[in-house]
């Protein structure tokens, strides 16, 4: 059986939407969602979260620097700033500054090889926008491979 929309909460974001993931039955017979295919719908979350112009939520960075295999330590270094800042922005006690969200995303961009159709001013202006998260929408066609649909 077809759901139509899942909330996707298990990554640890609040607005990801899954349209046409599997509901299957385990030997007990409850309902469990199924949803294959984790690193490539990871990563079309992962370019939809860096190419979205808006500043990132603390949720966001978090995912994207795990997406990324880095520890805070790791972050802390690259964007010169120490751990209890990058665990500060993660927690959402303070927001990142534009700079170092710019250059987070380059980073984070270049490390996953994501393009993301833009020059470093455009995505300059993305690090200082103002906007909720909006629902990240991707559906999955019937050979279980993912697309965005909406973000």
């Amino acid at each position: 059986m077809r759901m139509n929309r899942y909330h996707y909460k298990e990554c640890g974001l609040d607005n990801i939407i899954i349209e046409g993931i599997d509901i299957l039955e385990d030997a007990d017979g409850e309902e469990v969602i199924h949803i294959p295919r984790i690193n490539q719908l990871h990563r079309i979350i992962a370019e939809a979260i860096l190419r979205r112009p808006s500043r990132l939520s603390g949720k966001e960075l978090r995912f994207l620097r795990t997406r990324m295999g880095k520890t805070q330590a790791q972050l802390a270094e690259l964007l010169h700033r120490d751990v209890q800042t990058i665990a500060r922005w993660e927690k959402g006690e303070v927001d990142m500054d534009g700079n170092a969200e710019t250059l987070f995303r380059l980073i984070a961009a270049e490390e996953m090889a994501i393009d993301l159709g833009a020059d470093v001013r455009t995505v300059s202006r993305w690090s200082i926008v103002q906007s909720g998260p909006r629902e990240i929408v991707i559906s999955m066609n019937e050979n279980g491979s993912y697309r965005l649909k909406a973000a």
